[in-house]
């Protein structure tokens, strides 16, 4: 509920007066001191936030330090304590969103890993696992009555990458293989016999190939959907879900020759390596040159790059169809702030967010920039240039690659610190210039992934 009131206080000339206005949920709010929550935020920055091995880099300059520390700070703001969980959690944007498996697990190496937030990344992992049921990890639970919502089908595969991240990271592979490893076991059982769970409609076909939702579901991240009409459902076999599929198998193969042995191992490998042989039969289209994004619909959108961003691409990142993609990708979706959801020229484009409710979701993937993009199309880029046998084409990738940063870097220096809201990274960019920061005022993935970036070597 809200309440509107005005508020009035008299000043005398050349007086000075303190005002406060403290919005809270705790029962005893006349009892909070405004100065003193500020005053101990301050402290907490300054002695626990700020003190991060990463500020303290003796490589860095003065001015990268500067923006270590306030992006540090920018991903802080994400990571809350769920009381009824007593495990802390990340809320996916302001000022709207609670905290969302999907966006949890693409925000959770930007925020929690590369910030060394460790034992705090452990504690968001089994939040959502806590809930999965029939193999689905939860996109996010009820504001009304804390009920899990199980309206997704890639958060449960996302999460295979961030335990591989995990390890990566820390090198432990005892929280793994005790809290973590049953989970991942009960997940890819169920996507294998299938799940008809809130519609997801999620089974592996004779093909090896991954099939999910419905003409009126809305469960992969592009999930606009106004009434029962979802703007773009993507059911069938799309592009991301299959790379994530393939993903989830190869690291399913490689935990359990660590914790179980080779022989209990080779189940995994056969059907990952079913499912590449009919990825790359199936998902490129050469007139386009780009992947399907889902088999049957030409449309080009950023959602091809899954299949070269993750820990196991599905598709060889030293393929003649990577580097096309790539291209393609590059010319009709790149833009300073992000990716495009659609190409321009495709039916129902627009480049601007705007109008009311219904224009607005009618719009959300269908050419709007997302600042999240980058980090998917960071990670292609890579890929590429680690696998090229060609040295002087690896070095052109790689100068290329130092250009894009180097100008990501410049574009977020404004957007950080002048556009939107100061301090953080909005959840959506107009797609033309002057490419206006619209949507959640700060979203956890939009900054987890810029950051991420910016601070990789």
């Amino acid at each position: 509920m809200w309440l509107y009131g005005r508020y009035e206080i008299e000043l005398e000339p050349m007086e000075e007066k303190e005002i406060s206005i403290i919005c809270s949920l705790e029962e005893n709010i006349e009892q909070i001191n405004a100065r003193d929550v500020i005053s101990k935020e301050i402290v907490r920055i300054n002695e626990q936030l700020v003190k991060s091995e990463l500020i303290n880099d003796k490589t860095m300059t003065k001015e990268e330090k500067e923006k270590v520390r306030d992006y540090i700070i920018a991903t802080d703001n994400f990571i809350v304590y769920r009381p009824s969980f007593r495990l802390h959690t990340l809320i996916a944007g302001y000022p709207w969103f609670l905290d969302w498996g999907r966006d949890a697990l693409i925000s959770f190496e930007g925020l929690l890993l590369v910030t060394k937030r460790f034992e705090i990344a452990k504690e968001v992992l089994l939040t959502f696992m806590k809930n999965i049921k029939f193999g689905l990890v939860p996109n996010g639970y009820s504001g009304f009555d804390n009920r899990p919502l199980y309206n997704s089908a890639d958060a449960s595969l996302l999460l295979f990458e961030q335990v591989k991240k995990y390890i990566n990271y820390t090198g432990d592979e005892t929280f793994v293989k005790e809290k973590v490893y049953p989970y991942l076991k009960e997940v890819i059982k169920a996507y294998q016999t299938g799940i008809d769970v809130d519609d997801n409609n999620i089974y592996l076909d004779d093909d090896y190939l991954l099939v999910c939702g419905t003409p009126n579901t809305q469960n992969t991240w592009m999930d606009a959907k106004y009434g029962d009409f979802a703007v773009t459902p993507r059911n069938g076999k799309a592009v991301e879900m299959n790379s994530l599929w393939y993903n989830a198998l190869k690291i399913m193969e490689e935990l359990t020759k660590q914790f179980e042995g080779v022989q209990q191992a080779k189940d995994y490998n056969e059907l990952a390596k079913r499912c590449k042989i009919a990825f790359e039969e199936k998902f490129y289209q050469p007139r386009r040159k780009c992947l399907y994004d889902v088999l049957g619909d030409t449309k080009v959108r950023p959602n091809q790059l899954f299949s070269l961003a993750l820990s196991y691409p599905v598709l060889e990142p030293s393929s003649k169809m990577a580097e096309e993609m790539m291209e393609t990708v590059t010319k009709k979706l790149l833009t300073p702030y992000g990716l495009k959801t659609l190409a321009k020229g495709e039916e129902n484009y627009v480049e601007v967010y705007e109008g009311e409710p219904f224009k607005r979701d009618m719009s959300y993937h269908q050419g709007i920039t997302w600042p999240w993009l980058l980090g998917l199309y960071a990670n292609s880029k890579k890929a590429m240039i680690k696998a090229c046998k060609d040295k002087q084409k690896k070095k052109i990738w790689q100068q290329e690659y130092d250009a894009f940063k180097e100008k990501l870097g410049k574009t977020f220096d404004k957007a950080f610190y002048e556009e939107g809201m100061v301090g953080s990274i909005s959840e959506l960019h107009d797609s033309k210039a002057p490419y206006l920061p619209k949507g959640a005022l700060a979203q956890a993935w939009s900054v987890a992934e810029v950051f991420r970036i910016l601070l990789e070597p």
